[in-house]
């Protein structure tokens, strides 16, 4: 065993910075338990901590190191709401679900405060979220956005920024006008999930590392494959979201794999850091293809944006990455990079959660579409609340439709790529 993150995860300014924390073994032979969930990163160790609490015996299997999909290389963002419009969710279930999703998507960023605080998760905490404008129809949505939330959802929170009140959150020539809200935050992604993951195993939970769950054979009883043993529960929680693959076709189906980018600067030193973003918020734009950023606890800035579809990371990442953060930050000209990386999220058709169950027995919770670092505790609750016997909250988020995407899992990727082109023009022009 070692603690040699960085040896074992991909390399970004995230794994280069992690705390120490040991390997895990992996599954031998047959271990038997209450519930086994399927996947090691933020929605699988929430489900686990939410049911260890209920005094459950709990095994968590993740197929590689903890952390070490999309929960560890993220934007860090913690945001209320969802990937899609909280106005189109009405639209997909109705006002009265939408409202309750609202409010439990503020009750999600409380929570990653509450087990920050609870856990003593060293996760480098910073309190602010700010959506930017590039162009006078974003600051009509943002305004638009406000509005709604005022007058259907009883959300006065969020605050209106435009000139000199803009820049006191944030000094680039690119945007016109932005929406703040106090609520959210960032933090150091990786970090946040080991600190989970130390929190999960006082709590009584099992986690195995290296343990890649190759098939699930369901029933009164069901069983988890490994390839050197088996887990026998009476539920399973399936969250490997991105890295799913075929374990569950019906959720597969559902759910598509897109590339996502970052690059870590090199320390620009505090004052530099916020002479750029003085309250040290993170940002995010509300393109369709979208930049965001942040600054990291040692001044660097970190930068994200570009999507792929095809599944290929984009040629010369870095280089791009920075071309992109310095139409942004023109005075960062001059500034290397010191990290890029990548990873994939799982989106949904409609970039709707994808909530529910499968039978009696098989829980998940997936799609989190690029906007996962709060909800994914949600989901962890809610499944464990369901599994407890009240699955009433769950339910909201099942009643959300889901469709496959077109062309099956060979095709679907040039279908979506098609698909995405409307949209960068749309940004574009």
């Amino acid at each position: 065993m070692t603690n040699d993150i960085a040896a074992q995860h991909v390399d970004s300014w995230y794994a280069a910075s992690a705390h120490a924390f040991d390997g895990l073994p992996a599954v031998r032979g047959e271990v038997r338990c209450d519930v086994c969930v399927i996947g090691g990163g933020l929605t699988g160790l929430s489900a686990a901590i939410e049911l260890a609490e209920r005094g459950y015996e709990v095994v968590v299997l993740e197929g590689r190191r903890i952390g070490w999909g999309a929960s560890g290389r993220s934007g860090g963002q913690v945001i209320p709401g969802y990937a899609c419009e909280i106005n189109k969710i009405a639209q997909l279930t109705s006002l009265a679900d939408a409202r309750r999703l609202w409010q439990m998507s503020l009750e999600a960023v409380e929570l990653v405060r509450e087990r920050i605080a609870r856990h003593g998760i060293q996760c480098d905490w910073r309190s602010g979220q700010l959506h930017v404008a590039i162009k006078p129809r974003h600051v009509a949505e943002l305004a638009r956005f406000r509005r709604e939330l005022e007058e259907t959802y009883d959300d006065s929170t969020m605050i209106s920024l435009g000139g000199d009140e803009l820049s006191q959150h944030i000094r680039s020539p690119r945007y016109i006008g932005g929406l703040f809200d106090p609520r959210g935050g960032h933090v150091h992604p990786l970090n946040f999930t080991l600190g989970l993951a130390q929190a999960a195993r006082a709590a009584g939970v099992k986690i195995y590392e290296h343990s890649l769950a190759e098939k699930i054979t369901r029933g009164a009883q069901p069983m988890v494959q490994l390839a050197e043993g088996q887990v026998r529960a009476r539920q399973i929680v399936v969250a490997g979201n991105a890295s799913l693959g075929p374990l569950v076709p019906e959720l597969d189906a559902r759910i598509m794999p897109v590339g996502t980018y970052i690059i870590a600067s090199e320390p620009l030193g505090e004052a530099r850091a916020r002479e750029l973003l003085p309250t040290d918020a993170a940002v995010t734009d509300i393109n369709f293809v979208l930049d965001y950023f942040r600054l990291s606890a040692d001044h660097r800035m970190l930068f994200g944006g570009r999507v792929s579809y095809s599944g290929l990371t984009p040629p010369n990442l870095a280089e791009s990455m920075r071309r992109r953060m310095v139409a942004v930050f023109p005075s960062l000209a001059d500034v290397k990079v010191s990290h890029a990386w990548g990873g994939f999220v799982d989106i949904t058709m409609n970039r709707a959660p994808h909530f529910g169950r499968i039978g009696q027995n098989l829980y998940f919770a997936q799609g989190f579409s690029g906007h996962g670092m709060a909800i994914t505790g949600l989901a962890g609750r809610l499944i464990a609340e369901a599994i407890a016997g009240d699955s009433a909250r769950l339910d909201v988020f099942a009643r959300i439709p889901h469709r496959v995407f077109p062309g099956g899992r060979w095709l679907r990727t040039p279908s979506l790529m098609l698909a995405m082109l409307y949209y960068r023009l749309r940004d574009l022009l």
